[in-house]
């Protein structure tokens, strides 16, 4: 089904998206889970420097961004600059997560053994955001779900699409470039 995009603003028509189908849906899930298999065996600091790179590819692409979420959301154009700026502060912030993931080490009550705590990933991630903060709620979860070794499957919302498509194509940069081919084989 196609769905037309159109400026809060003014009403003007600025352009039409596909909507999935269940099938698309189901082939998503699929390849998440895939993803899933590589990406929670990669070392968390390795998973925090590809956010790092997400958030230098944002940080490049801060001003275009922002302009899409101000037009297409309607927001005022510091508030989308805005935006973007958190989703670029929660990159900085999950790089450092991806250091500290570490759990404690206790002794046991069996002679010559140890306890210890060791994080594992969840799987897959769902992500629901709203047209008002159509980017930044995202990057809230996704980047700290990748650091964790989770992957992320985002539903936007059906206002403000193209922000999402926006956001997917720098991710994808970022990916295709750093050779996560094997992890995220549908980018």
């Amino acid at each position: 089904m196609l769905k037309s995009i159109h400026v809060p603003v003014d009403g003007k028509l600025i352009a039409s998206v596909q909507a999935t189908t269940r099938s698309g849906y189901d082939q998503v899930v699929g390849k998440a889970m895939q993803a899933f298999q590589e990406w929670r065996l990669w070392p968390a600091p390795k998973r925090g420097e590809i956010v790092r790179l997400i958030g230098e590819a944002l940080r490049k692409n801060k001003d275009n961004l922002g302009r899409l979420v101000s037009y297409e959301m309607g927001k005022s154009l510091q508030e989308g600059l805005g935006e973007v700026q958190e989703m670029i502060d929660i990159c900085d912030f999950a790089v450092g997560l991806s250091r500290q993931l570490h759990g404690i080490t206790m002794h046991s009550e069996r002679p010559g053994h140890r306890m210890y705590e060791q994080y594992h990933p969840l799987g897959l991630v769902g992500i629901i955001s709203a047209f008002n903060f159509p980017v930044a709620v995202w990057s809230w979860n996704a980047m700290l779900a990748w650091v964790c070794g989770d992957v992320c499957i985002w539903k936007p919302s059906e206002k403000t699409p193209l922000c999402a498509v926006a956001c997917q194509n720098i991710v994808a940069g970022v990916l295709n470039a750093n050779r996560c081919r094997k992890v995220f084989p549908a980018w």
